[in-house]
C-alpha cells in the first residue's frame, strides 16, 4: 500500500514533528527528518532560540493516526493529525506537515481506541457498565492497545536484542503480538515487518476509566526538567500545552493540542475551589489564552498558588510558586 491524499496514515517513527511548512525548516532541524528520525539529537543540537522557533507546530507519537489531505514530489505530506483537537484550525485535527517517510498507511484493520478516549472531546465518559469485557490472552491480559509508561523506552528485534526503534515516549500506544517471554513482550509496530520487543515492565494495560486530575499531575511531574521547546510533545523536549496533553494522554484522555482549546474544553470552576492536578490558565488583557499550567498544591489563599509547567522563561518543566506576573495574568482554574 502506498500513502494516498484523502486516507489514514499512522506514524511510523517513534516521535515525528509537525511543521508549519516544508520552507520553514531549517538545516538544525535535519536530524527530525529523517526515518528513523533523532530527536534527542535534533534538541540537543539545538540553543535555546532555536528550541522555541515557530516553525514546529506539534509532534506526532509512534501509531498515532493522520489524514493523508496532499503529497508532494519532494517527500513531504500535509496531513491533519486526527489525534490532536484543534477547533481553531481545522475540525478534523491538527494540520501541518511531516516527511512522508515518517508514514505508513493505516492498518485495513488497526487496534481499537481505549473506549473511553473520544479524539474529538476533551473527556469521554468509560464504557457503560454491560459492556463486553475486552478480550483477553492466556493469561488474562488485554489484548487492545497496551500503553507506554515508561518515560522512554525502545523496541528491540528480540528479548534483551538489539533496539530497532529507540525513543518511544510515554503514551504511545502499541498493539500486543503474544504473552510476554522473560519480562519481556512483543508487540506490532508500524512500519515493522515483524513483532518487536519491549520490557512488560515498561507498558501498563489500556485504562478502563478516567483518571483522577492527581494521578495525571503524578505523570506529568515525571517530565521535570525536560527542556521546553515550542511544539513538543516529548520526553525530550515538550511545550505547556503538550504537557498536559500528553500527561492526559498516557490515560486515554484526548485534550486538544494547544491551551486556547484546552480552556474551551474543560470546565471553568471559581478560584480557590480548584485542587490538585486542575489547570490552570494564563491571558493578557484582550488577549486569547497563551499559557497553561496544573494545579500542583491545593491553594491557601490567592497569594500561595503552586503550578506544574513547561516555562517558556526558565526554557523547562517545573513546579514552583506561582510568580506574581504569573498571578497577575491568570484568568482561571479549570477541570477536565
Amino acid at each position: 500500500m502506498k500513502l494516498q491524499p484523502g486516507r489514514e496514515a499512522v506514524v511510523r517513527v517513534a516521535v515525528a514533528t509537525l511543521w508549519s511548512r516544508p520552507e520553514a525548516v531549517r538545516p538544525v532541524d535535519r536530524p527530525a527528518l529523517d526515518a528513523p528520525a533523532d530527536v534527542a539529537a535534533w534538541i540537543s543540537g539545538m540553543d535555546a532560540d532555536q528550541q522555541v522557533g515557530e516553525c514546529v507546530l506539534s509532534q506526532l507519537l509512534l501509531g498515532e493516526r493522520v489524514l493523508v489531505t496532499a503529497l508532494r514530489p519532494d517527500g513531504w505530506a500535509h496531513v491533519v493529525a486526527v489525534e490532536q483537537p484543534a477547533a481553531r484550525l481545522d475540525p478534523r485535527g491538527y494540520p501541518g506537515w511531516l516527511p512522508a517517510a515518517q508514514l505508513t498507511p493505516r492498518p485495513a484493520h488497526p487496534a481499537p481506541t481505549p473506549a473511553h478516549a473520544a479524539p474529538a472531546l476533551a473527556h469521554a465518559a468509560p464504557a457503560p457498565a454491560d459492556t463486553a469485557p475486552a478480550p483477553a490472552d492466556s493469561q488474562g491480559a488485554p489484548v487492545g492497545p497496551w500503553v507506554v509508561d515508561a518515560t522512554v523506552t525502545a523496541l528491540h528485534a528480540a528479548p534483551a536484542g538489539e533496539p530497532v526503534v529507540a525513543g518511544v515516549i510515554l503514551g504511545t500506544r502499541l498493539t500486543p503480538a503474544g504473552p510476554p517471554v522473560d519480562g519481556w513482550r512483543p508487540v506490532h509496530a508500524p512500519g515493522q515487518d515483524r513483532p518487536l520487543w519491549l520490557p512488560d515492565a515498561h507498558l501498563v494495560p489500556p485504562p478502563t476509566a478516567p483518571p483522577s486530575p492527581a494521578d495525571v499531575l503524578t505523570v506529568a511531574a515525571r517530565l521535570r526538567d525536560v527542556a521546553y521547546v515550542w511544539g513538543g510533545v516529548s520526553a525530550y523536549g515538550i511545550d505547556c500545552s503538550g504537557l498536559v496533553h500528553l500527561a492526559w494522554r498516557r490515560f486515554g484522555v484526548v485534550l486538544p493540542r494547544d491551551a486556547a482549546d484546552q480552556a474551551g474544553a474543560t470546565t471553568p470552576l471559581p478560584l480557590g475551589t480548584e485542587r490538585v492536578g486542575d489547570l490552570y490558565f494564563f491571558a493578557r488583557p484582550g488577549r486569547q489564552i497563551h499559557h497553561i499550567g496544573f494545579v500542583s498544591a491545593a491553594p491557601d489563599g490567592d497569594a500561595d498558588r503552586r503550578i506544574l509547567h513547561a516555562c517558556y522563561r526558565h526554557r523547562r518543566v517545573l513546579e514552583e510558586a506561582m510568580p506574581a506576573d504569573r498571578t497577575a495574568t491568570l484568568v482561571g482554574a479549570h477541570r477536565v
